[in-house]
């Protein structure tokens, strides 16, 4: 083939708007063709006298008639055209005593190939080729690939095969229940004679469960790359369509593949898209999704009599949603759920992350997994990519623990607002605001969190935030523990009203939290001695309460919140020379570590608090939970 004409052949392939723009232009052409022809060869006009004159002076060569027109050439070549009368007997004599050529044509002009005739023929050709685009679109052969209208039903779903898979459980760091859980799968991929020799019957599917950017997709590619068999991903969305049927065509095709290349994994991301409830969609149940869901349940049965070694794994972070026929053994057999990682899994994933960044040897992993509590995978994996950005930033060589204590802050409280110009009183508010939760959380006893750090720079929507640190991974919580997180709360309240007489609006969030907390103890955890061990939920739920009850737990908490402030303002007066020293501290430092802070205060540190040995560089070990609390913030202000 040439290359002109297949350059030729990939621009008649880009379209209807490429033939669209061919046709204008043949179009214009044509037109100025005819526009230039005319004033080249320009046509005179004759009476019918002088036409006779010049005949009779056989000065005329050859003549073309139709109807009464006349055209025809003079002797010298030049065209002319008249036209004669109705009933003129004497013409034709005339000109055959003359010896004139003539041509006679009838009065119509069907074989008259004018402008128009061009146009219609254009708009034809159009036609034809648009007709022939749309059949070539529809059978999948246009120039964007990957189906049509008659490729519809086609699955959507990404093969890989086993090279192109690289992840193995070795590449996800943590889970390892969910690992643990999965090898079977990898077991009876690789060999499914070893379980049938005892009649037993392998899962044949697997639901994961976890919340987002807790390594679902992953660890399913893992499996796959440890099965070492083809993987087919696809997400639950991609059966959708708008024509009924459509969906449940993908099904079939997806699971007709994956037979085809068995043993394979089948992987459907966000399943709660195709497999909700039925029966409460469009259509008393007979929309599209559901339909889709119904082939669905007959392909997942259907391997109860095939041979083939096809595996799904689903994932989804709406469990609830999902239908109930979808959860049966026999469909999926195993749910395997996927929690935020613990801190020996942060420690893992991060181990994973940083070993892809040039690390100060200082930095130490297992502080920053400490620091990171209810952070995700994907939350990790972005700390460590964002402190190797801000290390980027300040041209280092390596990335330090400041880069990572930078990189926790913007992601939990925001960018640092340098710009965020503040007034004298506006600092010093915050500056007490943040010294009375310090305050309550130093002199606390034991059950609550020690403190981490106290700033006052503005980040995001905050102008102020003092951060707790949990000294091990907590699964529970005591009735105490959560009475001193309320108590620290109400903390920055209680060092504005004593030192400026006044309230103001920056502990809206610390309400917000101190009376959820509270709420959340009178009615789901039995810790109000007037309403007893009773669980009082949302009136939409099974739990239902009477407005008796309603008032009950309203009072039941405003006495627990006050009960709080009135001890935490008494801790707050005894100390009241603490407080000033340290919102003055605060105002020169604007941030301070714990070490720094026991130290002013001459406090003694708390029996399980540990001390760190990087306060001399200002960059502390990091180790915190997301900021626990978030004060002054601009939206409360607003």
């Amino acid at each position: 083939m040439s290359r002109k004409f297949k350059k030729s052949r990939d621009y008649l392939q880009k379209g209807p708007k490429n033939l669209v723009i061919m046709v204008i232009l043949l179009v214009v052409s044509f037109a100025m063709l005819q526009y230039f022809a005319g004033a080249i060869q320009k046509i005179n006009t004759l009476s019918y006298r002088t036409f006779i004159d010049k005949v009779e002076q056989d000065e005329v060569k050859a003549v073309l008639v139709e109807g009464n027109e006349i055209r025809g050439t003079l002797t010298d070549n030049k065209p002319f055209e008249t036209v004669f009368p109705e009933g003129d007997k004497d013409l034709w004599p005339l000109l055959k005593a003359h010896k004139i050529d003539i041509v006679a044509r009838s009065a119509n002009t069907a074989g008259q190939f004018t402008f128009w005739h061009f146009l219609l023929l254009m708009m034809a050709i159009l036609g034809g080729m648009g007709v022939w685009h749309f059949l070539r679109q529809t059978r999948g052969g246009g120039s964007g690939g990957g189906g049509g209208l008659f490729n519809m039903g086609k699955s959507k779903a990404k093969m890989f095969m086993p090279s192109m898979l690289k992840e193995t459980f070795d590449s996800v760091a943590g889970a390892d229940e969910a690992k643990e859980e999965l090898k079977d799968i990898v077991d009876y991929l690789k060999n499914p004679s070893k379980f049938g020799r005892l009649g037993a019957k392998m899962t044949r599917g697997v639901l994961l469960v976890g919340e987002p950017g807790t390594g679902k997709t992953l660890l399913a590619r893992a499996v796959a790359g440890e099965a070492n068999c083809p993987f087919f991903s696809i997400s639950g969305s991609d059966f959708i369509e708008v024509f009924v049927g459509v969906g449940a065509a993908r099904v079939r095709d997806l699971f007709e593949q994956a037979r085809k290349k068995a043993p394979a994994i089948i992987f459907i991301d966000e399943i709660d898209a195709v497999g909700r409830h039925r029966g409460s969609g469009l259509g008393g149940g007979h929309d599209e999704r559901e339909q889709t869901l119904n082939q669905l349940l007959t392909e997942m049965d259907g391997f109860e009599t095939s041979k083939e070694s096809v595996i799904v794994i689903a994932a989804t972070n709406r469990q609830d949603v999902l239908d109930k026929a979808l959860l049966r053994p026999g469909r999926f057999d195993r749910i395997v759920h996927m929690p935020y990682p613990d801190l020996k899994s942060r420690e893992q994933i991060l181990k994973v992350h940083a070993s892809k960044v040039n690390l100060d040897p200082e930095v130490d992993l297992q502080k920053i997994a400490r620091g990171t509590p209810g952070f995700s995978g994907a939350d990790l994996q972005n700390i460590v990519n964002e402190a190797a950005i801000s290390a980027s930033k300040r041209d280092s060589k390596t990335v330090k623990i400041q880069d990572f204590e930078e990189a926790r802050d913007k992601m939990t409280l925001g960018k640092e607002r340098k710009s965020l110009l503040l007034t004298e009183e506006d600092k010093k508010v915050t500056a007490y605001h943040e010294a009375g939760h310090a305050l309550v959380a130093l002199l606390m006893p034991a059950d609550s969190d020690p403190l981490h750090k106290i700033t006052i720079i503005p980040r995001g929507g905050s102008l102020g935030v003092t951060h707790s640190l949990p000294e091990r991974e907590k699964y529970t919580q005591s009735r105490e523990e959560m009475i001193a997180t309320i108590m620290m709360c109400l903390g920055g309240r209680i060092a504005e009203e004593m030192e400026f007489g006044k309230m103001y609006t920056g502990a809206y969030s610390d309400f917000t939290k101190a009376s959820q907390i509270a709420r959340n103890m009178v009615r789901y955890y039995g810790m109000s001695q007037e309403l007893g061990t009773v669980i009082y939920g949302q009136e939409q739920t099974d739990y239902k309460y009477s407005q008796k009850t309603a008032e009950q737990i309203d009072k039941a908490v405003k006495e627990l919140v006050d009960t709080c402030y009135n001890d935490a303002r008494a801790l707050v007066e005894l100390n009241r020379d603490k407080l000033d020293k340290l919102a003055k501290e605060l105002l020169e430092k604007e941030t301070l570590y714990a070490k720094e802070v026991y130290k002013l205060l001459d406090i003694e540190p708390r029996p399980d608090f540990k001390w760190t040995n990087e306060e001399e560089d200002e960059s502390e070990a990091m180790a915190g939970n997301p900021p626990q609390i978030d004060s002054d913030s601009e939206k409360a202000t607003a």
